[in-house]
């Protein structure tokens, strides 16, 4: 009896009395100690055929609806969180967390009785739900997007089909270095939790900058990726010695017989389309390699379509969420530390070069570089080959 509900336990109580004949719910009362009148009116139920009902009590049962009690309370709490009033100088919650105990103290202020779990059901009823911001909106788009995204995966495809590497390339976000709070959670005993700083402002002794960036370079056909983690600054030099680092380490074994390689990129950054630096020390690198160097960029606004970040990127945060990034070390052993099921492999290592900002190349310096702008967006599509005259 202690695991059925009021409707069950009537049922089963008015049927055991049925089922018994004379003197049957004088046996039920005293055995289930619920009142005569209960199980008399179990008894009438059952003789009646009683049906099946999801409902503890009849129709009509229970006190009456907050909003029904309250005319006007769904339409004050509507108005606190509604979308287009957020921001108007009239809403008391505008720049503040629309949390339900917030939201009832206000409903408590115009005079209305709300606790904070009957503001959580009124709003799922309402058809709110928590959500944080998404980040979607990148821009206006540029009417040759799709034909960009096109081009680029057929260059990719005849890349592979070829034999030849085909990189995606990027920065990482920044990471503060210290013993900071980081996003996500991890197992620990209970009510041990990991101390970390209250603030997350730059500690100067750790560098000038304190900061760890992290350029990666994701393999498309052996779906493996290098990181180089600096501390200085992201610079096209910086990016380009990471692709260098990641050719020396893995490319060159992966791709022995390779003469072309071809480059996935941002429109903007480090290794955006403009940058000249980015060019030149490209055309070195082809210079140092022998590789013919083709660079294809994603078209602007469109940066998290880029491969990397959600073939590698992710899976690096994923793995070290809610651990404090206390050194470099750490840092590079748990970049190094990331795997997936379906066979990602990561290396790491710290980038300790200082690079300097704001490297400016001159116009006879660009004309040095052998860049043959394709005839497809020139800007975007480009190939330098392995013959720097510098």
């Amino acid at each position: 009896m202690p695991h059925l509900g009021e409707r069950q336990r009537r049922v089963a109580a008015g049927a055991l009395a049925e089922a018994l004949g004379r003197g049957g719910q004088a046996f039920v009362v005293e055995a289930s100690a619920m009142s005569t009148s209960t199980v008399s009116r179990a008894v009438r139920e059952v003789r009646a055929g009683v049906e099946p009902s999801h409902r503890q009590r009849a129709e009509g049962g229970g006190d009456r609806p907050a909003v029904v009690k309250q005319p006007g309370l769904a339409e004050a709490l509507d108005e606190l969180v509604h979308p287009s009033t957020r921001g108007s100088p009239t809403s008391a919650l505008r720049w503040t967390l629309k949390s339900t105990y917030q939201l009832a103290r206000e409903l408590a202020a115009q005079g209305f009785k709300a606790s904070a779990e009957l503001v959580r059901r009124l709003l799922h009823q309402m058809g709110y739900s928590l959500q944080a911001p998404a980040k979607q909106n990148e821009g206006t788009s540029h009417p040759d997007r799709d034909a960009q995204f096109a081009y680029l995966n057929g260059l990719a495809q005849e890349f592979l089909d070829a034999g030849e590497p085909a990189v995606s390339v990027d920065t990482k976000k920044k990471e503060l270095i210290g013993n900071y709070a980081n996003k996500g959670t991890e197992w620990q005993p209970a009510g041990e939790p990991q101390r970390v700083s209250v603030h997350d402002f730059a500690d100067r002794s750790l560098g000038e900058f304190a900061k760890a960036i992290g350029y990666g370079v994701y393999d498309l056909a052996n779906n493996d990726g290098w990181v180089s983690v600096g501390d200085t600054a992201d610079t096209a030099e910086f990016a380009v010695n990471s692709i260098a680092r990641w050719w020396d380490t893995l490319g060159q074994q992966r791709f022995p017989d390779a003469t072309r390689l071809l480059i996935t990129a941002d429109a903007g950054g480090s290794n955006g389309y403009r940058p000249r630096a980015w060019k030149w020390f490209l055309a070195r690198l082809a210079a140092d390699t022998g590789l013919e160097i083709t660079v294809v960029h994603y078209p602007p606004g469109t940066s998290k379509w880029n491969k990397i970040e959600h073939r590698l990127f992710s899976f690096i945060t994923m793995n070290w969420r809610g651990r404090p990034l206390t050194d470099i070390a750490t840092i590079v052993e748990l970049i190094a530390s990331t795997t997936t099921q379906t066979g990602l492999t990561v290396q790491a290592a710290h980038d300790p070069n200082w690079y300097q900002r704001g490297i400016k190349i001159t116009d006879k310096q660009m004309k040095q570089i052998p860049l043959q702008p394709h005839q497809w967006h020139g800007e975007w599509n480009y190939t330098i080959t392995p013959n720097h005259a510098t």
